[in-house]
């Protein structure tokens, strides 16, 4: 038979105790001094979750390489952002239309509203963007326009 000692996964701490300015807990240093303290908050809902750390993440930028077939672009956006974001941004550079693009990511067409950090891009992944075919079919049958001209000789 084996025997298993449990682990404490959570240090306890008493909100008392920390307002204490001379409260230390038994490693001997103050809470919070990031010596393996584990910080937390309350969330709107009243989760109680580890605080995040501010440095990363947040406000990460990510490079992203769009390849249009014939051209590369290196995009600098928020790791945040969307793909709907991402072709506002690519129609700056291409002059496509933002309804006009079809964004490619790991062999799969991504909608407008997904996240790329939550579809999994990261820094220097890259992005097929291919044009619309219905809507360049459509493009091609307006330049023609109702003047047709017609030369018989």
């Amino acid at each position: 038979m084996i025997k298993l000692r449990s682990k404490r996964l959570f240090k306890r701490s008493s909100n008392s105790k920390q307002n204490n300015p001379g409260y230390t807990n038994s490693t001997g240093t103050s809470p919070g001094t990031g010596t393996g303290e584990i910080e937390w908050e309350v969330r709107p809902g009243g989760m109680l979750v580890q605080k995040r750390d501010n440095s990363k993440g947040v406000g990460e930028i990510v490079t992203v390489k769009v390849s249009t077939g014939s051209a590369w672009y290196d995009i600098s956006i928020g790791a945040t952002c969307t793909f709907g974001e991402l072709k506002v941004v690519l129609s700056l550079a291409t002059g496509l239309e933002p309804k006009e693009q079809r964004l490619l990511f790991k062999g799969k067409e991504r909608e407008n509203e997904d996240h790329l950090h939550m579809v999994g891009v990261r820094e220097g992944d890259k992005v097929l963007l291919l044009e619309d075919p219905a809507l360049k079919e459509r493009k091609l049958r307006a330049m023609e326009g109702p003047y047709k001209t017609a030369i018989r000789v």
